[in-house]
């Protein structure tokens, strides 16, 4: 297996960050053409991995989305950091810490329109730790 860690700004801005490129280089490299697994895990308790198509505002319809679902006020019994900040605890529900994409002849097996993409609405935290593991087949 191959591994390794990414360092990923995300500032204080609430968003999605596309690592869909990242992923790209590392299968490249770590796979060397053979087929196998991409495992991307985000050791983080308030923030989530999802896979969309991205670039055509995606990006705003999912946080818009995520905040109708989880709404950022204070209904939440987990309180600390900035407002809504209990939502963010409970985002893993919908958007997982980690997942799997096929690797075919050392390239993401996405399709067309699919990116793999950091989900942080937690203005808190301004830096997330993404870990890439390429299994081979």
């Amino acid at each position: 297996m191959r591994t390794t860690e990414l360092t990923i700004r995300t500032g204080r801005a609430r968003g999605l960050v596309d690592l869909t490129g990242a992923c790209e280089r590392f299968v490249a490299e770590a796979a060397d053409g053979a087929d196998g697994l991409l495992s991307v895990f985000l050791p983080h308790a308030t923030a989530g991995l999802v896979v969309i198509e991205a670039g055509a505002g995606s990006e705003e319809d999912t946080l818009a989305t995520l905040d109708r679902i989880l709404p950022r006020d204070d209904r939440w019994r987990h309180r600390h950091g900035s407002p809504g900040h209990g939502a963010d605890h409970v985002l893993p529900l919908l958007a997982p810490p980690s997942l799997t994409v096929p690797v075919v002849a050392g390239r993401l097996a996405l399709g067309t329109w699919q990116s793999i993409c950091l989900v942080d609405p937690n203005p808190d935290n301004p830096s997330r730790t993404v870990r890439l593991s390429f299994l081979p087949g």
